[in-house]
């Protein structure tokens, strides 16, 4: 077993890791040693359990498997997976976000929740097309609660934010394709692509990879 100083450059991680080996408390480092040696199918993304007919794993270096049942590549495997888990968290993510715009129409509706800036939330507004003028804090609470909600379950466009990155990479993004609509929408999007049934991606760009057509298996 490593100690604390092998584990960790960090003072307060090393304090923390030497009084919790003294407690005998397990962490992080000490469940990731105890599954070595990892899955090394797993380690490099070759393994898939997206079906019931699964889970299928890719030989990168033998005479092994090179297509699972489906007929999903190395790579596809590895691009569905790294997909999952982006689309994973950013549900995960999002859902902070969600209920943030939730406590937000809340506090416009007269709850217990207050805003504590309203010059914040009048710029905010402003830079969402929301009409400040003559409108209390309460009405533009609502208004601008409703719009950031409105954000998950939009189907077209943009997202309001993106105009908030350097003006390249929107530029970039939209060259390419993968400029969000919607949050929720992007999240479904990955998850269904990324299911069995799939040999690759149809709209590829969006996804990151390399493959530009879709082959249903």
């Amino acid at each position: 077993m490593k100690t604390p100083s092998q584990r960790s450059v960090d003072p307060a991680s090393i304090e923390m890791l030497t009084r919790t080996a003294a407690e005998n408390i397990d962490t992080a480092w000490d469940r990731a040693e105890a599954q070595q040696p990892q899955c090394g199918f797993g380690s490099l993304g070759l393994c898939c359990r997206n079906c019931a007919m699964g889970p299928c794993r890719i030989d990168p270096f033998g005479d092994g498997p090179k297509e699972g049942i489906c007929g999903a590549t190395a790579d596809i495997i590895a691009a569905r997976n790294l997909s999952r888990m982006v689309a994973c968290g950013s549900a995960a993510h999002s859902d902070h976000g969600r209920d943030i715009a939730h406590a937000l129409l809340l506090a416009g509706q007269g709850s217990d929740y207050k805003v504590k800036d309203e010059a914040k939330l009048r710029r905010l507004a402003a830079e969402w097309g929301i009409a400040v003028a003559d409108k209390n804090v309460s009405q533009l609470a609502v208004e601008v609660a409703r719009a950031a909600l409105a954000q998950f379950g939009q189907q077209d466009g943009e997202l309001a934010f993106v105009k908030r990155a350097p003006t390249p990479t929107q530029k970039r993004w939209r060259d390419e394709d993968v400029v969000p609509r919607g949050i929720d929408r992007e999240v479904v999007e990955i998850l269904h692509r990324t299911h069995m049934g799939f040999r690759t991606f149809s709209s590829a760009a969006r996804l990151g990879c390399g493959a530009t057509r879709t082959w249903a298996c």
